[in-house]
């Protein structure tokens, strides 16, 4: 006789309760991997337990980028049915093209930053290659031409400031050739005052010669 279905229904024990969630978590994120692996799916499994604790699992594309395609994928299904059937007719035949097209992207996308190589045969490769090269040398073109600009942006700011340095340096000369100027014609006024202020002395007086007297045969002041 077979095993009767199990009726669920919260487990009152908070140990059971516990080591139920425990075993049932590995077991739901080892059945995302499987079905993404197996079937080539983009899974995101997001569980919480009952205090906050997150336990998450997602593809190699990440979480971030699942949850964003399922919300515009949310979004889309939402405008579609608010809007009215003309629209939501027209809406249901452009979907699919723009779903495959989001994916088409998407995939090039992941192929530019070397992710999802594998299933490129060798001229898809090739042709990645090809595109890479020359979004290559754009770039490179596209940063010669800022270098050159900056280049001669500071070529010409030197040659600014070389000739501010000039006008200043002749300035400086200016002013001192000035100064100088100043300086000398105060100076040679003072020279001619303390020439005249100058005085030259009188000669000494000659000697005074006394008058000779006859004493005898003496004469005073010589003799005979």
């Amino acid at each position: 006789m077979g095993r009767g279905r199990v009726q669920l229904k919260r487990i009152e024990n908070k140990i059971s309760r516990q080591v139920t969630f425990s075993k049932r978590r590995s077991g739901l994120l080892k059945k995302a991997h499987e079905i993404s692996v197996l079937c080539d799916a983009e899974v995101a499994l997001i569980v919480f337990s009952t205090k906050g604790k997150l336990f998450e699992y997602s593809t190699d594309s990440s979480m971030e980028r699942i949850l964003e395609r399922y919300e515009r994928y949310s979004l889309s299904e939402r405008q579609l049915l608010s809007s009215d059937p003309d629209q939501q007719a027209n809406w249901s035949m452009d979907y699919p093209k723009l779903t495959a097209r989001i994916e088409v992207l998407q995939r090039n996308l992941r192929h530019f930053v070397g992710e999802d190589l594998d299933p490129l045969s060798l001229r898809e490769l090739q042709n990645l290659e090809q595109q890479l090269d020359t979004a290559l040398k754009r770039i490179r073109t596209r940063k010669n031409q800022l270098m050159h600009e900056s280049i001669s942006e500071l070529q010409k700011k030197e040659k600014t400031l070389v000739e501010q340095n000039n006008t200043l340096a002749k300035k400086v000369k200016e002013k001192e050739k000035a100064e100088q100027n100043n300086r000398a014609q105060w100076e040679q006024p003072n020279i001619g005052q303390n020439s005249n202020a100058y005085v030259v002395p009188p000669p000494p007086p000659p000697p005074l010669q006394l008058p000779s007297l006859t004493i005898g045969m003496v004469i005073l002041g010589e003799e005979l």
